[in-house]
């Protein structure tokens, strides 16, 4: 497994991804505006493609969330991140690919010393997301509404990320 940044020939990937049952329901539909973001590169953000053996299988995305633009986060703490994080594919769900990604998404995110914690909002109603956060030491944190979506909001600290078994 590796990440790689996504990039504007990704595009068709990520709208056919879009419309998965499973990503729609993890994601409340919203509309990324691949043809926008595909083509920025804030500093305060990655966009990456989860590949197995040369192959896509998943998307994550690494956000500042104390200075991205849209303030979705709204007031944070500096020294975080937030991550998104599915599958594209059904196919693919079920197979360890995204405990691997996710994974690999906190060691970037806590190879920078001053990180102290990872947040993730996945929806209130998606419980097998809940669960999968709570195997990697996430905790619940707080429910909360993004933008109408009703969410729970995890966080995982540093020194609980410091105890996670190594990537597979």
């Amino acid at each position: 497994m590796r990440l790689r940044p996504a990039k504007p020939s990704d595009l068709e990937l990520l709208r056919r991804w879009d419309r998965q049952t499973h990503v729609s329901a993890a994601t409340a539909g919203s509309d990324w505006g691949w043809e926008v973001e595909l083509r920025r590169s804030p500093g305060w953000r990655e966009l990456l493609i989860a590949e197995r053996d040369s192959r896509p299988v998943g998307f994550v995305q690494i956000i500042d969330p104390a200075t991205e633009d849209s303030h979705y986060w709204g007031d944070v703490a500096a020294n975080q991140r937030a991550i998104d994080i599915w599958i594209g594919e059904p196919a693919d769900l079920n197979k360890g690919y995204g405990s691997a990604m996710m994974r690999f998404a906190l060691e970037r995110c806590f190879a920078s010393t001053e990180v102290t914690g990872v947040l993730v909002d996945p929806l209130a109603g998606n419980i097998a997301s809940h669960r999968f956060y709570q195997r990697l030491g996430f905790r619940l944190v707080e429910r909360r509404s993004f933008g109408g979506d009703d969410c729970f909001v995890f966080r995982l600290e540093r020194a609980d990320y410091a105890r996670l078994p190594d990537v597979p």
